[in-house]
């Protein structure tokens, strides 16, 4: 498992529903694709054929 990575201000965003939506930011520093097709994801992951 990964090093846990304090979040701050401008790793994420509510969004209308509540939801907490993180941002590139979040994903660069966390350093890593999760491959859950995240709205702000900068690995260009793709869902359908599973790949980055």
């Amino acid at each position: 498992m990964k090093d846990h990575i304090p979040i701050e201000e401008g790793d994420y965003y509510l969004t209308p529903e509540g939801y907490r939506c993180f941002t590139e930011q979040y994903h660069l520093k966390r350093g890593y694709c999760c491959q859950s097709s995240c709205r702000h994801c900068p690995y260009d992951y793709n869902r359908k054929t599973n790949s980055l």
